[in-house]
């Protein structure tokens, strides 16, 4: 999917540093690295690079994560990607 990049800012990814135990599974999980760990608890590295497929919430121990999975960037570019390749459009919604 070269040549293709993310929205700025837009991504609905949330990160409740409070509830983090800090147990590194949302790094461990995403597949663009929008998290690290500062002082024993994650952080959002990279926001934009947050492509909402919701692998990090799914996998947080504690709920701290949210993200509202196939609605942003990630559904957008894999349905713009396919009618590249194919030549026709595809359904919106539902990644992951």
């Amino acid at each position: 999917m070269k040549g293709f990049a993310h929205l700025s800012n837009v991504a609905t990814l949330e990160l409740n540093r409070e509830a983090c135990i800090g147990c590194g599974m949302c790094m461990a999980v995403c597949p663009h690295g929008v998290f690290t760990l500062q002082g024993a608890k994650a952080e959002i590295r990279n926001f934009d690079a947050c492509m909402e497929c919701g692998a990090c919430a799914v996998n947080c121990p504690v709920d701290a994560i949210g993200v509202d999975s196939g609605v942003g960037c990630a559904s957008g570019l894999i349905n713009e990607w396919l009618a590249g390749i194919s030549g026709r459009r595809t359904g919106g919604g539902g990644c992951c």
